[in-house]
């Protein structure tokens, strides 16, 4: 019984710590996401890019970030943040699944 017991307990501990692993991680890629979409909004600021128009910045983030885009956007939010051509196409294709948002002074606004 107490064999049983322990083994139940064993598993247990086995998937929790499997869980928390896993949430660690997608915070990490999450983090690494946003600090990215910021050097490229800081990028393209640099290049002189005009990001008043809510540009997207990158479809497909580099592959330490996958599944994220980058894109320009105003807070509050303006309808020219609304407009298609506006927003990263992999993200309104399906092609990945999470958007980091910055200003155009490249400040963070939101993750999705």
């Amino acid at each position: 019984m107490r064999a049983r017991i322990f083994m139940i307990g064993s598993i247990f501990t086995l998937i929790l710590l499997g869980f928390l692993t896993s949430c660690a991680r997608q915070q990490e890629q999450e983090d690494l996401a946003v600090q990215k979409c910021i050097e490229l909004c800081l990028k393209a600021k640099e290049q002189g890019i005009n990001l008043t128009n809510g540009p997207c910045l990158s479809d497909f983030m580099n592959y330490d970030v996958y599944d994220y885009v980058c894109d320009v956007a105003h807070w509050p939010r303006e309808s020219i943040d609304n407009k298609p051509e506006n927003q990263c196409i992999a993200y309104r294709q399906g092609l990945r699944h999470h958007f980091i948002e910055v200003d155009p002074d490249c400040n963070f606004i939101r993750k999705h």
